[in-house]
């Protein structure tokens, strides 16, 4: 499906993981994070190109879960680096696809566009 632009628009689609229904945006993040388990970032971290999940990258997983549900929200980059004690640059390098596409996605967050216009954020067209 072509967008106004020219541009793919890629639908939603439904993975099932050990019996559970988890419903993703046409880029891979979730719809809803409540299915996340550390189960399914291991196959997904995986599918991602991770061969060895580390101590650090679990980490990270689990801080950006632990603040989006206490918090309802992502963390900002300064959250990111007090509460992993890592800079941005470290943080990007762990996953492929770096903070967005690697940790957020990967954690289960859903997709930050999305999140912005649910807050009425100003939201620049990829």
């Amino acid at each position: 499906m072509a967008g106004a632009e020219g541009k793919t628009i890629k639908q939603p689609y439904t993975r099932t993981f050990g019996g559970v229904a988890v419903l993703f945006n046409g880029e891979g993040f979730f719809i809803s994070p409540s299915p996340w388990t550390e189960e399914i970032f291991d196959i997904l971290a995986h599918e991602a190109g991770v061969e060895e999940i580390s101590d650090t990258q679990r980490m990270a997983v689990r801080f950006i879960r632990k603040f989006y549900e206490e918090e309802g929200k992502a963390p900002l980059n300064h959250h990111l680096k007090v509460g992993t004690g890592m800079t941005m640059a470290a943080l990007e390098a762990l996953f492929p696809g770096g903070i967005k596409y690697g940790l957020r996605r990967l954690a289960g967050l859903p997709d930050p566009k999305g999140c912005r216009r649910a807050v009425g954020w100003n939201v620049k067209s990829d």
